[in-house]
């Protein structure tokens, strides 16, 4: 499968299996055989709340292919309630122990929103942190401590729009990934080009 190289230097596969709605019980199954027949990335997420079965799947997976974990790309997502800087490594270490995995190879920060501890799905607009309460850049910026603590590999955004990417110019460093909705019918071009002048990858669902 042809891969990527990302700003940081790790590469990416082009193709990978998407995990969203996939219903316990199933999504094991999908996994295993998504490696076995050659995916070699598999994206993944904590709001998804089926990370423990796509962990079982990927060992079944690895095991059925004959194929090292180092061979496997493997992306999840930073969710909402976990923006406080100090409450990211906490979200980041609920998916590895999920997926049953030692570090992720790319985490993104899956929405430019923040949610109030324990949160997990907003009822109202009390559930939020204000975007000057809660800095989308100090949330970024824990995510780059994440990468120096060998937790993760790369670290991106998901669903960032021109203006939130901007809000990120001042961190150490950018992010190698923007995951959005692309397609025919949503073709976004002006943020291709601010993306790819910024040396911003893009996967597209």
């Amino acid at each position: 499968m042809k891969s990527i190289t990302l700003r940081d230097g790790n590469t990416m596969p082009i193709f990978g299996l998407g995990t969203w709605k996939s219903p316990k019980g199933e999504v094991r199954e999908a996994v295993k055989e998504a490696i076995r027949v050659g995916y070699r990335h598999i994206d993944a997420a904590w709001i998804y709340q089926n990370e423990q079965e796509v962990g079982e799947g990927i060992r079944a997976g690895l095991q059925a292919a004959g194929i090292n974990r180092d061979e496997l790309f493997v992306t999840s997502k930073l969710w909402n309630t976990f923006h406080a800087p100090q409450d990211v490594k906490k979200g980041c270490q609920e998916t590895l122990k999920a997926l049953g995995l030692d570090y992720l190879d790319l985490y993104l920060i899956h929405w430019p929103v923040a949610f109030k501890p324990d949160i997990a799905q907003h009822k109202n607009k009390e559930d939020f942190w204000s975007m000057d309460e809660m800095p989308l850049a100090d949330t970024f910026s824990a995510m780059l401590q994440l990468r120096e603590q060998g937790l993760v590999k790369s670290v991106g955004v998901s669903n960032c729009g021109i203006t939130n990417l901007k809000k990120l110019s001042n961190c150490d460093d950018s992010p190698a990934m923007n995951q959005i909705e692309l397609h025919p019918y949503n073709p976004q071009p002006e943020l291709l080009d601010y993306c790819q002048a910024q040396g911003i990858a893009i996967t597209a669902y």
